[in-house]
């Protein structure tokens, strides 16, 4: 896993490791190692012995949004990968410490105008879901934000509980349990629709910024040249670990929605 531990890349990953270690009788071991928005613990992925016994779990930004933004990538996606299937599909939520007086969008619209570059948000690092989802949404608003970026989702989810960084575009996975605890607030999620996790909370559009659109995904990969019969065999075992009634409770119920194939 490509992201501190603590993210919600994390929880996907040991989820799907406990699901394939129950079903293929062999010890999965997540290793996270944060960094470069996934570069450097995919980079390492890549870099290893192509027998289907190290993999990586990563998110859509490190895959599609790193290419368009690093001046050298470390790897080439599409050369030295080799796609054994989506994992999950997750979107995100816009939450703000207690503190930020603002319950609507609206409000922190208002308020980021009236401080424009006052208001900080944390992000998962330089081109993350989280802060392209920023960006996108300072574009649209016309709110000026000041781009806080972290070494992953855990250490950016910390500060925000803490009140080092007053608000975040966080994923579903990691915000929803603070979020029914009262130690986040949360303001609107994106994406088409309500989401089960939180359904109390507007989408960006119901919000009045339908402009706001952000879905994500992951998925698991292996070094490009990794035999076809393994990648046939992971990817039937990770259809079949996706389907897993406690896989789906456990990814469901933290705002995340395992999608293989």
């Amino acid at each position: 896993v490509p992201y501190p531990a603590g993210g919600s890349l994390d929880l996907i990953g040991r989820v799907y490791a406990k699901a394939l270690s129950d079903s293929l009788g062999q010890s999965f071991i997540v290793d996270n190692r944060g960094g470069a928005n996934g570069n450097i613990g995919t980079e390492a992925v890549v870099n290893a012995p192509a027998d289907g016994y190290t993999l990586v779990i990563t998110s859509s930004s490190n895959l599609t949004i790193n290419p368009g933004i690093y001046r050298k990538m470390p790897f080439d996606v599409q050369r030295d990968l080799a796609p054994v299937s989506l994992v999950a599909v997750q979107r995100n939520v816009l939450v703000v410490n207690p503190s930020l007086p603002v319950h609507t969008v609206k409000e922190l619209v208002a308020l980021a105008k009236a401080k424009p570059g006052t208001i900080n948000y944390g992000s998962s690092g330089v081109g993350s879901s989280a802060h392209m989802s920023a960006e996108l949404f300072r574009l649209v608003t016309g709110a000026e934000l000041t781009h806080v970026p972290y070494k992953g989702v855990g250490p950016a989810t910390n500060d925000l509980l803490a009140g080092q960084i007053p608000l975040m575009f966080n994923n579903l996975a990691v915000s929803t349990p603070f979020v029914k605890s009262g130690r986040l607030r949360a303001l609107a999620v994106t994406g088409k629709g309500r989401h089960p996790a939180l359904p109390q909370v507007q989408t960006m559009s119901e919000a009045g910024f339908p402009g706001v659109d952000v879905s994500l995904w992951e998925a698991m990969l292996a070094p490009a040249s990794t035999p076809p019969e393994i990648i046939a065999l992971l990817n039937a075992e990770t259809i079949k670990a996706s389907q897993n009634a406690e896989l789906k409770e456990r990814l469901a119920s933290a705002g995340a929605d395992p999608s293989a194939g």
